[in-house]
């Protein structure tokens, strides 16, 4: 008799309910990955290359202790042909928050249910059960800062070592074992340089928040700085569970300052509300939150969206984000703001294209957030920025890269331009710009438009919401 371990998004040992669910039983434990093919969410570009690395990291640890991850990409019928074949009389996994898979847990509930098959969902992937948070009225929050209130009543108990010795595994057949997967990133021309920056797995994640401690001493003073180290660096690691965010919680509260831990702790709980509202409102995954939105006209443009996505806008500090994204997988928190609020208000591209190129090109990309930040910085989403708040990529850069460090190190062509013009190049005399070595238009492309009349077309189109 053997116990499934169904594994999503939860590629750890630490502070693991479903593993040491899985282990409580007393029997075989199977690792299972599933793959489903039908999942809409199924990562294909950068975070493809993550989640690979990720399960090799999770299948070594498993060998070290006389285990081994199985993995396939079978739809439903043949996943529980698997089960079957294996003879689970148990399944344990972390209940998700995505659609999709969140259905697909039901489906498989449902199912062993009908072949007596114990089966369990457990909590693990956030820090709350998302459908004990209500509001007076018995409903579901629907702006943060009350969210944030009373999920702090909600946190559930400390983060829990797993006692391995007491595992047995399951071992598999060998074409179900990981190192016959057909898990490959599908688009490797986008990971060249990621291995040089990025460790997957649960020790790269550790090590990560180890050596991040010191770093964010000053995390709420300067994490709005894509120059400076000031940030975690944690987000693959959660989306792929290789870290609980309880782990990082309870290591946050130990060692930092009370005032710093709150700032970054707020940033796990918003992780958190994220999650919370695709869970009570699985719509938002296509279609606004806000459903004013649902008419709002939106400008398609194949050219501006693949100039903003190639980083070629004319605005540095846009074009350095973009570029910093495609190169490394990653971009810094407020420049992704920036960079969202161009594509949305400047350009008026809808938040779906944006949102479905960070879903292809982040390492960290996560449904929930990556969803909830657009439609935030658009405008349709909960507690969303108002429609007014239109980020200036000159203003912004001016204030969060003052000295164009960030600018210099994406936009290279533009580096030897002084501080006055590197977040408006356009504004630089001829002399200035040849002295630089810059030619706009050619070395460097003019803005795309100009910010002051798209901030007017956008305000005009927004209020036309609220008439």
């Amino acid at each position: 008799m053997t116990t499934l371990l169904w594994l999503s998004q939860d590629l750890r040992f630490d502070d693991n309910p479903a593993l040491n669910a899985a282990i409580s039983y007393n029997q075989p434990v199977l690792p299972w990955y599933w793959d489903d093919p039908s999942n809409p969410a199924l990562h294909t570009g950068a975070g493809r290359w993550w989640l690979t690395h990720s399960l090799k990291a999770f299948n070594d640890s498993l060998r070290a202790t006389g285990g081994v991850l199985a993995c396939s990409n079978h739809d439903f019928d043949g996943f529980t042909q698997r089960i079957l074949a294996y003879q689970c009389k148990a399944i344990v996994f972390s209940a998700s928050a995505e659609p999709h898979l969140a259905q697909q847990q039901r489906r498989l509930y449902e199912w062993a249910t009908e072949q007596g098959i114990a089966c369990r969902r457990l909590g693990g992937l956030s820090m709350t059960q998302h459908d004990l948070i209500k509001t007076k009225a018995g409903g579901p929050y629907k702006v943060f800062t009350p969210y944030y209130r009373a999920c702090l009543q909600h946190i559930e108990s400390p983060a829990a070592t797993v006692n391995l010795s007491d595992a047995a595994w399951q071992q598999v057949d060998l074409g179900d074992g990981f190192e016959r997967s057909h898990l490959q990133p599908w688009h490797p021309q986008w990971a060249k340089g990621f291995s040089a920056r990025w460790r997957p797995g649960e020790q790269g994640a550790l090590e990560v928040l180890n050596t991040a401690t010191p770093c964010l001493d000053r995390y709420s003073e300067r994490r709005d700085f894509p120059s400076e180290d000031m940030t975690s660096q944690l987000s693959a690691h959660l989306h792929f569970g290789e870290i609980s965010p309880r782990r990082i919680w309870q290591h946050v509260q130990q060692h930092w300052p009370q005032g710093e831990a709150e700032a970054f702790l707020r940033q796990l709980i918003w992780r958190d509300f994220s999650r919370y509202l695709l869970h009570h409102f699985p719509h938002i995954v296509a279609k606004p939150f806000n459903t004013k939105f649902s008419g709002f006209s939106w400008l398609p443009n194949a050219t501006y969206l693949k100039r903003w996505q190639t980083g070629t806008t004319g605005y540095p500090i846009v074009d350095a984000g973009m570029r910093q994204l495609w190169q490394t997988g990653w971009m810094h928190n407020r420049v992704r703001m920036i960079v969202a609020s161009f594509l949305t208000k400047h350009l008026r591209i809808h938040w779906c294209d944006g949102a479905a190129w960070f879903w292809d090109t982040l390492v960290d990309a996560d449904l929930a957030n990556n969803i909830a930040g657009w439609q935030w910085v658009a405008g349709c989403g909960a507690d969303a920025a108002p429609y007014f708040r239109i980020f200036n990529p000159i203003t912004q850069g001016q204030k969060f890269d003052a000295q164009g460090e960030y600018i210099r190190q994406y936009v290279p062509e533009l580096a030897a331009l002084p501080n006055k013009y590197i977040h408006s190049p356009w504004l630089a005399s001829e002399v200035i710009l040849g002295e630089a070595g810059v030619t706009l238009g050619q070395s460097y492309p003019q803005p795309i438009v100009d910010h002051a009349q798209a901030r007017q077309i956008a305000l005009a189109a927004y209020a036309d919401l609220s008439k």
